[in-house]
């Protein structure tokens, strides 16, 4: 894997840098602060599994964007509404207020730290009609968000279907749960529907491509593997983290490239909000192909047909299965998204960054978008919780569904 010597500092396609920005750049992105306290509410508090945390934070970012879109003069087309704002109407205040009333919506058992976070946010800011006007237009932006989102489908108590039959999804060890099939049905965030996106399927059972990427997954993929490498466990590790490491590579990015707060606002969203849309669709695949997983499918080889296959009944992948059907990948769908759409807002793929792992106890780095996406693929094959196949057709089907969200949503006014 190609080791990153140096941040590459480059402004967006769209944006020119002028000496007062680049002073400005200085001084804390409210943008960034709030997204480390929406983590701190998303994950370390409420324990949001990886799927239900990107419903909360596109909800979070959808709403910060409308908010500092707004005082900047809207230059951008606005997610849902680009609230009334006064020349002087203190971003900051806006962020603060559009992060905090989304996250109180969302959290509002965490009332007392949200709060205390917000005072702090507004303390750092003079008292004044400045002030006031931010916090209003920010109030108005998570309003309009928790309108939109309101009865959207979340949390539903919608099961996956269970099969007996080969190659069909059931429970997983170890806890053997049912979870996040309602993301399958939640209202999406910018596509008309979701089911105009589809993936071609997962191999036939009795196929040569089965046998292949079942063996694959069986050899490197086990928890005893001797076939993978020490750097592969790695990888693995470090991409199954549920503290996400997408989450911090994107504030290391806006950081690394002194991205202002309307850049790094709208940064922000059009990663989140095409990630959930990303993930929607993609819950909507696996709930109408529930193929089994690896966990599954390896223990009962014997009975899927196919002679190149045979029966481990002690089988054990490196990570633990999540407890949603196989196909296609969630994790691809989501980082395809995510790389998707950090290369349409700096035009580019050759990208470094890196990012730290609590689960591996390292940091990772990537000269480019593309090759951590391909990281990612192999990765979920060396955890050993999704077949090859799997996880490229869930990265294909979540660049597809974020080509249409980005040429929609986030666009500049006038194009």
């Amino acid at each position: 894997m190609a080791v990153m010597t140096a941040l590459i500092v480059t402004v967006p396609t769209g944006f020119t840098t002028t000496a007062a920005q680049a002073q400005g750049a200085a001084k804390p992105n409210a943008v960034i602060t709030w997204n480390s306290h929406a983590e701190t509410a998303v994950y370390e508090v409420a324990r949001q599994s990886p799927t239900a945390s990107a419903r909360s934070f596109a909800i979070v970012q959808g709403a910060v964007y409308d908010a500092v879109n707004a005082i900047a003069g809207t230059p951008f087309k606005p997610y849902l509404i680009a609230p009334r704002s006064r020349p002087g109407d203190s971003t900051p205040a806006a962020v603060a207020a559009a992060a905090y009333r989304t996250l109180l919506w969302l959290f509002p058992a965490q009332a007392d730290s949200l709060r205390a976070q917000y005072e702090k946010s507004l303390a750092a800011i003079p008292d004044g009609r400045s002030e006031r006007g931010g916090i209003a237009v920010g109030e108005a932006a998570a309003a309009a968000m928790i309108d939109a989102r309101r009865n959207d489908g979340a949390f539903s108590d919608a099961t996956w279907p269970v099969g007996n039959a080969p190659g069909q999804w059931r429970p997983t060890p170890p806890g053997f749960l049912q979870t996040g099939a309602w993301f399958a049905t939640l209202k999406p965030f910018v596509i008309d529907d979701v089911g105009d996106y589809r993936a071609p399927g997962p191999p036939a059972l009795a196929s040569a491509a089965y046998a292949r990427d079942l063996n694959e997954v069986k050899t490197l993929g086990s928890a005893t593997s001797t076939v993978r490498t020490p750097e592969q466990k790695e990888a693995a590790i470090w991409w199954d983290d549920p503290r996400l490491v997408e989450w911090a590579i994107k504030r290391q990015l806006a950081t690394t490239h002194r991205l202002g707060t309307l850049q790094t606002a709208r940064m922000f969203a059009m990663v989140d909000v095409a990630a959930a849309d990303a993930l929607i669709a993609c819950y909507q695949e696996k709930k109408f192909w529930r193929f089994w997983r690896p966990v599954t499918a390896i223990p009962l080889a014997d009975t899927d047909g196919n002679p190149a296959t045979e029966a481990d009944r002690d089988w054990t992948p490196l990570r633990t299965t999540a407890p949603s059907a196989e196909y296609p990948s969630g994790h691809a769908c989501f980082t395809s998204a995510t790389t998707a759409s950090l290369r349409k807002f700096f035009g580019r793929d050759n990208v470094s960054f890196s990012a730290y792992s609590a689960d591996s106890g390292t940091t990772r780095r990537y000269n480019s978008l593309s090759k951590a996406t391909a990281e990612l693929l192999q990765a979920r094959v060396w955890a050993g919780v999704h077949y090859r196949f799997a996880s490229v057709d869930g990265d294909r089907l979540g660049s597809t569904v974020t080509r249409d969200v980005l040429n929609n949503a986030f666009v500049r006014r006038g194009n």
